[in-house]
């Protein structure tokens, strides 16, 4: 018999101690609903980021601080990418044997 419960789900934000949070489901309750906004809310967010570091790298203006501040939010959304890659990519099926070797 195979065992068909989904692994544990890594949250789009760290509990109060700053370790990552998880869900244990099946994926279709409230807590996943919010989950599954608030990634597509830090993803569109990460979308605008981009937008904004095409616009500062075409102004030669920009201040040192200016680039800075954009970095560190950068950095915050590349914080949330990654988390939100390895949440769905520990989802994924695994492969089913008997494919195509590498």
């Amino acid at each position: 018999m195979t065992d068909h419960t989904a692994p544990p789900r890594l949250l789009p934000w760290a509990t109060t101690e700053g370790k990552p949070a998880y869900l244990i489901g099946d994926g279709t309750g409230y807590l996943a609903r919010v989950a599954d906004n608030i990634e597509s809310v830090q993803l569109g967010m990460a979308d605008d980021l981009l937008d904004h570091v095409d616009d500062m790298l075409t102004d030669d203006a920009c201040t040192p601080a200016q680039l800075r501040f954009l970095v560190e939010r950068m950095r915050e959304s590349l914080t949330d990418v990654r988390r939100i890659a390895d949440s769905r990519g520990a989802r994924l099926p695994e492969p089913e044997s008997g494919g195509v070797a590498p």
